[in-house]
């Protein structure tokens, strides 16, 4: 019997991983964590034999868990970004999960847990553990409808605070991220993505034009939505000003 804890902060990812699991028996699912912090104190209290582990999260990304861990179960790494995979077999993942996957491709990921000469924790797993890159996002994974949509940050317009969470404007859609704006910018590359307003966010290909009032600006974005700077954040206009 494999004692497993899932870690994601998206509801419907953990749902997947425990759907897919009921045709296995010698798998069972003791606890369930929707952020770095919770994952390492319940892998921590159940040391589990198998955790799915995503990689960005709100607090802690996958890797930072790791590194808090006294003993390391087996990985499987399930994530909508695929720049962590070279890292994630350097730490010795069993398998890594690229969303959205199929039933298929997740049954494969399972016989190499019941493959694996080594049930036990993985040794030296810490060694190799290594700080997490200055990768940023290159895709953001959405829940739209019943549907995860893979959107490219490239596309993304501006950033709208929308509550706890975040309203992303491509030029033909829009999407809601349950990640806060805050969380989110720390996430975008900063040379692309510039803050002008407690609550919005510019990508800067995007700009059409900038319209000084004043002592603050309004930016025209390519797919004409208009937005506004605030006087706090006047400097960082200025600094794409030549």
């Amino acid at each position: 019997m494999y004692n497993v804890v899932i870690v994601d902060d998206e509801k419907s990812s953990r749902q997947l991983i425990r759907e897919y699991l009921i045709d296995y028996n010698q798998f069972n699912i003791v606890a369930e964590a929707k952020n770095g912090l919770e994952a390492v104190k319940l892998i921590s209290d159940f040391k589990p034999d198998l955790v799915f582990l995503d990689i960005q999260m709100p607090g802690l990304t996958g890797f930072e868990v790791l590194s808090k861990l006294n003993e390391i179960p087996q990985i499987i790494f399930s994530t909508a970004y695929d720049q962590y995979a070279l890292k994630a077999f350097d730490i010795h993942a069993l398998d890594y999960l690229l969303k959205p996957y199929t039933k298929e491709r997740f049954d494969k990921a399972l016989q190499r847990v019941t493959n694996n000469n080594n049930s036990n924790n993985m040794l030296n797993l810490m060694n190799n553990i290594t700080s997490e890159s200055d990768t940023f996002l290159e895709h953001i994974l959405i829940q739209k409808n019943n549907k995860l949509v893979s959107v490219a940050v490239k596309e993304i317009t501006w950033i709208e605070a929308y509550g706890d969470y975040s309203k992303l404007y491509s030029n033909t859609e829009i999407y809601v991220s349950n990640l806060g704006i805050t969380t989110l910018q720390a996430k975008l590359l900063p040379s692309l993505f510039v803050r002008v307003h407690r609550s919005s966010i510019i990508n800067i290909t995007q700009i059409l034009e900038i319209e000084k009032h004043d002592k603050t600006y309004t930016i025209r974005m390519k797919n004409k939505d208009i937005v506004r700077v605030s006087k706090t954040y006047v400097s960082e206009i200025k600094r794409l000003i030549f």
